[in-house]
């Protein structure tokens, strides 16, 4: 990892590209007006020394020794790593600054507007009420995808608006790939073939897939695979009657960090975040009537507060209609929560590389059959659903993956395989155009509404891979509505974000010139961690994975330096990222962590129930938490994890 003497302060930051940005980012003021407590970690023992006695760092000035303590290459440059704004300095801004754009909602969609409007020049802020992709950006199917059963549909139907739905989707999936290629990657999926009439219809069909993409290609192109090869490559895949399969790919994510990965971004351009800040109220100008802020409560302190605005937007997804009645009591209700299942099956149940859909189950939907994370996924079901921030599988539900998983499976599923599951609510909108016409259909794509009382902003519908448009098209009417915000020429009417890569995407090119490998080999042959942490901190973090290979090495609390301790056995999840998500992600609650931060309650509810006490630990002795408020995050976490699982007891027996 080798880096020019002249660029080592750029390393790091994996996304800036002139020096003096990185130096004069968030938080520099106070970290200049607070030497002492900023000096490196030889230095602060030094000044301990001189002071009365060598001592301990605190934890408090153990991750403030972490934030500016530089990293060393293997060709002696140091690398000075990127820091974000501490979480207080977050509110600081909140509660002092006046801004042009305050985004309510920090799933994918509000952090892609929040980053668009920031690099365009506008004055932004973004409050969260629970955690960042907290909500439905978290329990996504987690493809990348332009959705073929829609093209299905365009062809059969002659119904352009799906086709151009397919179109505009394969863009923005090659968007998606391309701004954190460290953590987003293609994925081959399979289609078995089971009678001979299928084999033309699906090839061409995957054919119409790459040619509507070939714009924007990013993935490799479909292609047929006879029997042998099928069974090879998916050994699981019953064999009897199969004709042969078509090979077609798509995108994969992490989608809960890739969204708090795209909020980081925001951050770090400038815009002012913070999670766990709930808008209880919105603002209005006594003269025009028009929503100009919003009274906001931190849910940890309770402390209240205006935050004021030019403009506001509504991005929180299947909770918009309670945001657009705090402007109009009387507005009507936009969103149909759907409700989709996944369920969590061990990593033997699919090959590590190669993912399977049955394109239509017996009741005529579609099912994915995916590996994720080191296991396998399974979904997704669609059924009505209340609006709740945590939705709950039904034994209904699950049993039917199972079922029809197992119509294609040589080894059955069973109830005890199950490890995990978990469901997200999809926001289904009602067009607010067509509700003024009489009718009440759901639009497939994303809807913008500008309210007639208070001139709210509301972005919703739409899916996870076209956030980025979606943010788009929201900051286009901003600028729209609000003409006067490009007066002074500051503000680009245009958005920048289609080429812009994430942080720990290595935008500038200079830590691994966008060879993640090679991080990889670092962590591997220089921290001595074992491959599958490697590739497990490379696929989450970018060039940042080398700030939490730091702290094994320095060693944090009470483990000692160089100890790769993992929250499970199992997993590659380690105890370090406890202390980076503390740090450097706005993790504040032990969920934060083992359901965002890394996936574990996603994955494997026993082995997160195993995780939360150490958890617990590491985050009370950071954070200061008394022995009560310890005892009230084990008991949240544990409750939280109730809702990612079902009575095995009223699932499929094998």
């Amino acid at each position: 990892m080798s880096l020019q003497p002249h660029l080592a302060l750029l390393g790091m930051a994996g996304s800036l590209v002139v020096a003096d940005r990185l130096l004069s980012g968030p938080g520099r003021k106070n970290r200049a007006k607070d030497s002492h407590r900023h000096l490196p970690p030889t230095s602060r023992s030094a000044h301990c020394e001189a002071s009365g006695g060598k001592r301990e760092l605190s934890p408090v000035e153990q991750l403030e020794d972490m934030r500016t303590t530089p990293i060393k290459c293997r060709d002696g440059t140091l690398v000075y790593p990127y820091s974000l704004p501490t979480r207080d300095a977050q509110l600081n801004r909140l509660k002092k600054e006046k801004f042009d754009v305050l985004v309510i909602g920090g799933g994918c969609v509000g952090s892609g507007v929040a980053l668009d409007a920031q690099i365009r020049g506008l004055k932004t802020a973004m409050v969260e009420a629970n955690d960042f992709s907290a909500g439905t950006s978290g329990r996504s199917t987690k493809l990348i995808h332009g959705g073929i059963r829609y093209l299905e549909t365009a062809f059969w139907k002659l119904d352009y608006g799906s086709f151009a739905l397919v179109q505009e989707a394969l863009e923005e999936r090659a968007h998606m790939l391309n701004a954190a290629p460290y953590m987003n990657s293609p994925l081959p999926i399979m289609i078995p073939i089971y009678k001979w009439w299928e084999v033309p219809y699906f090839w061409a069909g995957a054919k119409a897939y790459d040619l509507v993409a070939s714009r924007q290609k990013s993935v490799p192109s479909s292609h047929y695979m006879d029997v042998d090869e099928a069974l090879f490559q998916f050994p699981m895949l019953r064999g009897k009657g199969l004709k042969g399969a078509i090979i077609y790919y798509d995108g994969q994510m992490n989608d809960t960090r890739m969204g708090l990965t795209i909020a980081l971004t925001a951050a770090q351009e400038g815009a002012a975040i913070a999670n766990r800040v709930e808008v209880v109220s919105l603002l209005k100008d006594p003269g025009t009537g028009q929503v100009n802020g919003a009274r906001v409560q931190d849910r940890l302190t309770g402390v209240e507060w205006d935050i004021a605005a030019k403009v506001v937007v509504n991005a929180t997804g299947v909770f918009a209609d309670k945001i657009r009645k705090l402007d109009d009591p009387k507005a009507v209700e936009l969103i149909e929560p759907a409700a989709g299942v996944h369920v969590m099956f061990p990593a033997h149940f699919s090959p590590a590389k190669m993912g399977l859909i049955v394109p239509k189950t017996t009741d005529g939907r579609v099912l994915f059959f995916l590996p994720w994370e080191g296991c396998t996924l399974a979904g997704t079901t669609d059924s009505h659903s209340d609006i709740t921030m945590h939705p709950q599988p039904t034994a209904q539900e699950v049993n039917f993956i199972m079922q029809e998983t197992n119509r294609y499976l040589t080894t059955n599923v069973a109830a005890k395989d199950l490890i995990a599951a978990w469901s997200g609510l999809r926001p289904l909108v009602k067009d607010p155009e067509k509700i003024k016409e009489g009718t009440a259909a759901l639009s497939r794509n994303h809807v913008i509404e500008v309210s007639e009382t208070g001139k709210l902003i509301t972005i919703t519908g739409g899916k996870w891979t076209t956030y980025r448009r979606m943010a788009e098209d929201t900051v286009d009417r901003i600028l729209r509505e609000h003409a006067g915000l490009l007066a002074n020429g500051d503000v680009s009417p245009q958005a920048s974000t289609w080429n812009r890569k994430l942080l720990g995407a290595d935008r500038a090119g200079i830590v691994c010139a966008q060879k993640f490998n090679k991080i990889g080999i670092t962590l591997r042959n220089d921290y001595e961690l074992p491959e599958d942490v490697s590739a497990h901190l490379v696929k989450s973090y970018g060039t940042r994975a080398l700030q939490v290979a730091e702290w094994v090495r320095a060693g944090y609390l009470d483990t000692k330096p160089g100890k790769a301790k993992r929250l499970h056995s199992r997993y590659p999840f380690l105890e370090a990222e406890v202390i980076f998500a503390v740090e450097q992600e706005y993790a504040l609650k032990p969920m934060d962590i083992l359901a965002r931060r890394t996936r574990l309650a996603f994955l494997d509810t026993e082995a997160a129930r195993a995780a939360v006490p150490r958890v617990v630990k590491l985050m009370g002795d950071l954070l200061g938490w008394s022995w009560r408020q310890r005892t009230m995050e084990k008991a949240e976490a544990l409750a939280f994890l109730e809702t990612m699982n079902v009575e095995k007891t009223a699932l499929l027996k094998k």
